[in-house]
């Protein structure tokens, strides 16, 4: 699938520039480690004095000012901003990590801990390319088939999931992160590609994975950890338009969930069972 209108429009919007920025969008001005979201616009506030401010049409700017961490800032940026500029651009942001297979994107989401990268990194060691990590963006203009759009790919491992995946170890991340950047086994996935599933990782005492169905679709749609609250934000209508959007997506996005048992000895068996299952997927 070649280069599309929304994977040129994100990385227009996402160009960075350095100066001046506001205080806040509104009354009162922003705390450290808060945000704000005003009309076409977005600003965040990092640790001190460093912000962060988007407009639809002028990309990012930010200002470092005292007590401003330069190692925190590609973290912000393919974090939280890029998810602002998704939303404010109609694109759906998606806590997740994902691989490719088949020319599909299998992408795994859940809390923070959940092992999403661990997963990821693992199945890069069973040949499965990686095509994100952090942060997925889904273009939904298509009904029939939702794109997944490339982001930043650098994967970003704690200590103990170097040494579970054997992933080849780079610099640290940052000063305040406890994790390494890593080189996925099998490379990454450069250009768009349409969603296979989104698979939502959990714990349990078996391992197992089972699509999600019905009602319990819109529940997961709107977890917070899905990164839909951002996107809703930005959302014209009613609380009730709103709401109905939410169960669109829920019909649209293919989903699934991964249980299995948080326990070391038992990583492999999960990683196995993944393998097989989007192995299985490559023949439907």
């Amino acid at each position: 699938m070649a280069g599309t209108p929304s994977q040129e429009l994100m990385e227009s919007e996402t160009r960075v520039a350095y100066g001046p920025v506001p205080r806040g969008l509104f009354d009162p001005a922003l705390d450290e480690l808060s945000w704000q979201l005003l009309g076409d616009r977005f600003l965040l506030r990092g640790e001190g004095q460093h912000f962060f401010h988007y407009r639809k049409g002028e990309g990012i700017t930010i200002e470092r000012g005292p007590g401003a961490d330069a190692s925190e800032e590609a973290l912000w940026l393919n974090g939280s901003v890029y998810s602002a500029i998704a939303s404010l651009n109609g694109l759906l942001p998606v806590h997740a990590s994902a691989v490719a297979i088949g020319g599909r994107v299998f992408a795994f989401t859940g809390p923070a801990g959940a092992g999403k990268s661990t997963l990821t990194a693992a199945l890069g060691a069973r040949e499965l390319p990686m095509f994100c990590d952090d942060t997925l963006v889904l273009d939904l203009a298509e009904p029939r088939s939702i794109t997944c759009l490339p982001g930043h790919k650098r994967l970003k491992l704690r200590e103990d999931a170097l040494e579970m995946t054997g992933a080849r170890r780079e610099e640290k991340v940052s000063c305040t992160v406890d994790k390494f950047f890593a080189l996925p086994a099998a490379g990454d996935v450069g250009e768009p590609l349409p969603l296979g599933e989104l698979i939502f990782l959990e714990e349990g005492s078996e391992t197992s994975i089972a699509p999600i169905l019905g009602a319990a679709r819109f529940a997961k749609v709107h977890e917070p950890n899905s990164a839909t609250w951002l996107f809703t934000e930005t959302q014209s209508g009613t609380r009730a338009e709103r709401f109905a959007h939410l169960g669109r997506l829920a019909q649209q996005i293919p989903m699934a969930r991964f249980m299995r048992p948080i326990a070391r000895d038992r990583f492999g068996e999960g990683v196995t069972l993944m393998t097989e299952y989007l192995r299985q997927k490559l023949a439907e």
